[in-house]
């Protein structure tokens, strides 16, 4: 018998690309038809969605049969309560983690790659296979948790939304976001793209995007030997107490400019943006902008970090150097 305080184990899994097609074509053979017609292989398909589900069959056969068990797909997790003690594993890749963090609060996840011939993610370290003695050693207190920092965006009106890689700030449509930044003692209007404010977990993410595009730009107009070093210069640490903003194509006129284009968000540092958009500007978390905040004229946001942190579960480092999968690195 498990000694444990835990209630019960909770298992986050997702639909695989196969069954969101049939779900949304009815059957099988309309997906394969549907898929085929477009001049693609639906063999990816298929073999996919096999490996997705063999790896839940070794999850469902590693669960330890002493403590309760309760499966959630993540379509369900809006409307799923988690108790206070109960044990969270997922089952996919960073975007399912990312999903989940969202409802926790001080719950320790265990992330677990399904399928490491497709998946390979910062926040998935550890391999199926090895699922029955990772529940057993998380259980027993025997696995590092990482305290990862997310993002938080506080309206003037008291409405929240966290991000566990990023926030994106702008307009809902390709139509240029206005608004004012406003950063310690500086205050500036700017029209552009958007504001991306990425977290450690996310800078290799969207924020590597940004930095990589912004590098090869100035590789492309400049004889800097630097430009080739800035591509790799994105990473930083998940645990930090720190957030990173990115102005993205601001355009400089008569009524905006682009000094505060990037930098920290801290403690020290503190960031604010007011909205100029009469309407369709949001703010968004982690790509999801299904779930968002209304950000229309006269809205103030603040962004910070946020006062909860994912209790990632990570591999101790014999783990890292032995039976985790090697794509695998915590940056610390």
């Amino acid at each position: 018998m498990i000694k444990t305080v835990i209630d019960k184990i909770v298992v986050v899994t997702r639909m695989t690309a196969l069954e969101e097609l049939i779900e949304r074509l009815n059957s099988r053979e309309q997906a394969r038809f549907y898929i085929e017609h477009l001049g693609a292989s639906f063999d990816e398909y298929e073999a996919s969605d096999s490996a997705y589900r063999k790896a839940v069959e070794k999850l469902r056969a590693s669960l330890p049969k002493s403590i309760r068990i309760q499966w959630v797909d993540r379509r369900f997790l809006p409307t799923f309560t988690f108790g206070r003690r109960d044990m969270v594993v997922t089952l996919g890749p960073d975007g399912l983690v990312v999903n989940t963090a969202k409802y926790l609060d001080g719950q320790s996840l265990l992330a677990l790659n399904p399928d490491r011939q497709r998946v390979d993610g910062l926040l998935v370290p550890f391999l199926v296979e090895d699922a029955g003695t990772l529940i057993l050693d998380a259980i027993s207190n025997g696995l590092p948790v990482s305290k990862v920092t997310m993002a938080r965006a506080t309206l003037s009106d008291g409405q929240t939304l966290d991000a566990v890689n990023d926030l994106f700030i702008g307009q809902k449509t390709h139509m240029s976001a206005r608004y004012t930044i406003r950063q310690r003692d500086v205050e500036e209007p700017q029209s552009s793209s958007g504001i991306i404010v990425s977290t450690g977990a996310g800078s290799t993410g969207w924020y590597r995007s940004v930095i990589t595009g912004a590098a090869s730009v100035v590789a492309s107009k400049t004889n800097w030997k630097g430009a080739k070093a800035l591509k790799r210069d994105y990473r930083f640490d998940p645990e930090a107490d720190r957030l990173v903003y990115s102005v993205r194509e601001p355009f400089v006129s008569k009524t905006s400019a682009a000094t505060l284009v990037h930098g920290p968000i801290d403690a020290r540092q503190p960031f604010e943006v007011i909205s100029q958009m009469p309407q369709n500007g949001v703010i968004f978390s982690d790509g999801v902008e299904e779930d968002h905040l209304d950000f229309n004229s006269g809205a103030i946001a603040r962004i910070a970090v946020a006062p909860r942190k994912l209790h990632l579960l990570v591999p101790s480092k014999t783990q890292v150097d032995s039976k985790t999968d090697s794509s695998w690195r915590w940056n610390r």
